[in-house]
């Protein structure tokens, strides 16, 4: 399970280095995607190929699905960590996330997610006074 928030810095060849509580996970291999609020998604490869399985389940003949799968498919690139556990994120996801030096990673569960500092900061701030002023189910069994 990823958790946390760490801060490393992108690198001049477009690199980051994972962090340390993600690499036993990621070290055989990841992939990384386009992911929602414009931020990089970072699945092990397992992970990934489960969430493949499920959204191929969507019927053909759901536009949502055929998108969904379109945009989040066509962003994908699968990644192996180098010797010092670095790894390249690609170009087009650095301009789709405006991925600069200053970022954040985010543990979410299933995932790792890479966003630019300040537009971590931007959301964080955004949803945290609705995440403490929570008063009813939105997630259904959790309270």
């Amino acid at each position: 399970m990823f958790l946390g928030t760490y801060s490393p810095k992108l690198d001049e060849k477009g690199r980051i280095i994972l962090p340390a509580k993600f690499r036993d996970e990621l070290a055989s291999g990841l992939v990384m995607t386009r992911g929602q609020e414009r931020c990089v998604y970072v699945f092990s490869q397992r992970e990934f190929e489960d969430m493949h399985t499920r959204i191929r389940q969507a019927p053909i003949t759901s536009k949502e699905g055929r998108d969904y799968m379109r945009l989040f498919l066509s962003g994908a690139s699968d990644e192996i960590p180098d010797k010092q556990n670095r790894v390249t994120i690609p170009a087009q996801l650095r301009d789709y996330a405006a991925l600069g030096r200053d970022l954040t990673v985010i543990g979410a569960g299933n995932r790792a997610e890479i966003w630019a500092t300040d537009a971590w900061n931007t959301y964080y701030e955004a949803q945290e006074a609705a995440f403490a002023n929570t008063t009813e189910e939105v997630i259904p069994g959790l309270f």
